[in-house]
């Protein structure tokens, strides 16, 4: 590995376990850092606040990263392992991806594997979870995305006929903005996702055949159409959202 990459890496570990360190110190004292928490949209649906795939994408980068591998840094700090430092690197691989970022996630690739095919196998079948996760939360996304038109119908509808409950129809609408606000950064860390493969890919080009990279390619491709679809679907809703205004 180059010194680069070391530097990157343990830089990178630094700030996992200060992560991990603060991380633990919101879950004792309840932290509305952390999913379920004081803080947060607290108007938006449930379903996409609680619900299994809360999570998957709801936060970027090294949130996403750090929040998921905080348990196993703890658990490496205060195990018997002798190499504490390498251990935390397990844990980190295990629950960031390319949630690392592209230079992270291709220089530890290249530490574990040491052939650009083997490298690419790892790389579509981590894209192909990521595109699963993504299906599963489109899936949530549409059964809110759907409610919420039916909700924003019956607001036109009852201003049409005059007979609107203000108040209510206040709390209604902040609910929706709520759930486009959640929806809006989920797609957002999707594309970042999609991004930062389609970097990983491009920095193996050189060493890999055209057949390989294509089937990598396709991968991505295909994620990238199941993101683009979502982002379409959230556009739609805002676009009708836009057009109440209680005045």
């Amino acid at each position: 590995m180059s010194q680069m990459a070391t530097i990157r890496k343990n830089l990178f570990m630094t700030s996992l376990v200060a992560a991990a360190l603060t991380l633990a110190g919101c879950a004792s004292t309840g932290s509305s850092m952390l999913p379920g928490g004081s803080g947060g949209n607290n108007n938006a649906d449930t379903r996409l606040t609680q619900g299994n795939d809360a999570e998957f994408f709801s936060k970027s980068g090294f949130q996403a990263c750090a929040g998921g591998a905080a348990t196993g840094v703890l658990g490496c700090m205060v195990s018997g392992s002798s190499n504490k430092t390498a251990c935390a690197v397990a844990a980190g691989i295990a629950a960031c991806g390319v949630a690392m970022g592209a230079n992270y996630y291709l220089d530890q690739r290249r530490s574990e594997y040491a052939s650009t095919e083997e490298r690419l196998t790892v790389m579509s079948e981590d894209i192909q979870a990521d595109t699963a996760k993504v299906i599963e939360r489109t899936q949530t996304a549409r059964q809110v995305i759907a409610d919420d038109r039916e909700s924003i119908q019956a607001l036109q509808d009852k201003m049409q006929a005059q007979s609107l409950d203000r108040e209510k129809a206040k709390r209604q609408l902040a609910g929706i903005d709520s759930n486009i606000e959640i929806l809006k950064k989920d797609v957002a860390n999707m594309q970042k996702s999609v991004h930062e493969y389609r970097e990983v890919a491009d920095k193996e080009r050189q060493q890999a055949s055209p057949q390989e990279m294509q089937q990598v390619e396709e991968k991505i491709d295909t994620m990238n159409e199941r993101v683009v679809a979502l982002q379409g679907e959230v556009d739609d809703l805002y676009e009708m959202r836009s057009a109440v205004t209680l005045g």
